[in-house]
């Protein structure tokens, strides 16, 4: 396990310096078909490099603070510090968003023209091609080894891109119809496009610093439970995960056996935690506080030669998504005298 996670590391590592340099040759392509052009609309693009190339920077220092192991004063490790870095990207999206608008607004006050578009075009094509590859390399990295900043910063990539190819129209509309104001008009459409791409990061990034439940993480997870389930786990009820980075922590009740020892329940348990947390897609622990079944789930548990059985065995809880994150699902119900022993209803 150790080894994979070193060699996890240094992939995303590897990563992230390559974001960076890509990042910065970008932005200069971008910049010098705005000095050929003078457009308005390929300076929006090249302010969106800007981004790439901080957000980058900052993907860069934060993946690395991310890998650290867990410490005494972060028990469940550095991963949230991706969840900000993808924020602050999303942040700094929004905030380029509204400096293209600004910028786009006052060309098509003075009437701003352009010029040399013929070249301005094969530059940002370049550039395009150059960013679409690595916005694929990105998300593939991100999402191979769990990196929420990577995945932030492929998604933003690939918005990039579009946003080069809508700047290309834009560009060739004004070639070819002569319209000097349509320049600006995609650049204003090129910042809301922008702007909602921001938000949509900084959604997902503050989901996850909140831990946001994510349906599809938690369909996995119970995947894995349904998978190596075996009898004496009754029931997984009240579970919920803390996610930090690609570790996950979860916590839940399991109803086990009212008649187990503390040794047998101890054995069964963690043998189980063990096999779960290796199908699940992530790295992670899991910790389970055992409730005993209080014979009130007779007809939902498979325990062969049961010596408290009151009903017979018919169907097991299936574990959904639903039923796991809910409350505990009884099948039938116990009266306890005062004595402390039990009669069934």
């Amino acid at each position: 396990m150790a080894n994979s996670v070193t060699s996890s590391d240094t992939i995303r590592n590897r990563a992230a310096w390559i974001s960076a340099l890509a990042s910065f040759t970008i932005f200069g392509l971008k910049l010098g078909a705005y000095k050929i052009t003078g457009s308005t609309a390929v300076l929006s693009d090249a302010l969106e490099s800007i981004v790439n190339v901080i957000a980058s920077l900052v993907a860069l220092f934060v993946i690395r603070f991310a890998s650290q192991p867990a410490d005494h004063e972060h028990p469940y490790g550095h991963g949230k510090a991706e969840s900000f870095s993808s924020a602050f990207e999303g942040g700094m999206i929004f905030f380029a968003a509204i400096m293209i608008i600004g910028e786009a607004v006052k060309a098509l006050i003075n009437h701003e023209p352009t010029q040399q578009l013929e070249m301005g075009l094969l530059i940002v094509g370049g550039a395009a091609l150059v960013n679409l590859a690595l916005g694929l390399y990105l998300k593939r990295v991100g999402k191979t080894h769990h990196s929420e900043a990577l995945r932030a910063s492929g998604a933003h990539v690939i918005s990039d891109v579009l946003t080069t190819a809508g700047v290309m129209v834009g560009l060739g509309l004004v070639m070819l119809t002569g319209l000097q104001w349509l320049d600006p008009v995609v650049a204003i459409l090129v910042g809301l496009q922008l702007a909602y791409s921001g938000y949509t990061i900084v959604r997902s990034s503050l989901g996850i610093l909140m831990d946001e439940q994510d349906e599809d993480i938690l369909e996995n997870l119970a995947e894995a439970l349904r998978k190596n389930r075996v009898p004496g786990i009754i029931d997984i009820h009240h579970l919920r995960t803390i996610r930090s980075g690609r570790f996950h922590h979860v916590d839940a009740h399991m109803v086990v056996p009212e008649y187990w020892d503390v040794t047998q329940a101890h054995e069964v348990t963690h043998a189980f935690e063990n096999r779960v947390v290796a199908d699940y897609d992530f790295d992670g622990e899991l910790a389970f506080h055992l409730d005993p079944c209080k014979k009130s789930y007779c007809s939902a548990c498979d325990v062969e030669n049961c010596p408290i059985r009151l009903q017979p065995f018919k169907e097991g809880h299936p574990f959904t998504v639903k039923s796991l994150t809910g409350g505990p699902h009884p099948t039938n119900q116990v009266a306890y005298d005062k004595s402390g022993s039990s009669q069934k209803n």
